[in-house]
């Protein structure tokens, strides 16, 4: 009887120093991305799909394309306070003649909140723009106009910003 006692004690010991695995669950939010929608121009509360839109940094060949989607998500940069990029309309075709590029420029304050032990921080971004200096005016630009519809980007459930064309 002292043996099973022992056991038990033995037991109750070894389990009570048993630490929960630290394993960040794929589920949990991270960093986000900044998430814009696409909006008619001549009705601003319908969407309107991009077709063939590639949306790239300057000074890069690769970019992420995009069609057939009125919303997209794109990635700021996490160790500086601006990105630039360009939304090339017409850059999926191999037809570079029509290609249409204006650039956004977002500049945003960054923090970082605490997740979780196995997660870590993850960063978020405070816009600081105001619409009227998103977009880098040029001569030919598609798109009319580009709203901020939530500056603080700290998940992917929401708009961020809305852009007209």
């Amino acid at each position: 009887m002292k043996k099973i006692g022992w056991l038990l004690l033995i037991a109750v010991f070894a389990l009570l120093g048993c630490e929960k695995d630290d394993i960040c669950d794929s589920a949990t939010s991270t960093t986000p991305m900044a998430v814009i929608e696409f909006y008619n121009a001549a009705n601003q509360t319908t969407l309107k799909n991009v077709t063939n839109l590639v949306v790239v940094a300057p000074g890069f060949t690769e970019g992420f394309l995009f069609t057939g989607v009125s919303k997209i998500k794109v990635p700021l940069k996490t160790m500086e306070n601006i990105t630039q990029l360009q939304f090339i309309e017409n850059g999926g075709t191999t037809d570079l003649s029509d290609d249409n590029i204006d650039e956004l420029q977002f500049t945003y304050t960054l923090n970082d909140i605490f997740v979780s032990r196995a997660c870590g921080f993850k960063r978020v971004f405070n816009l600081t723009n105001t619409n009227t200096n998103l977009i880098t005016l040029d001569t030919d630009n598609w798109m009319t106009s580009c709203v901020i519809a939530q500056p603080n980007i700290e998940t992917e459930n929401e708009t961020h910003i809305k852009i007209y064309f």
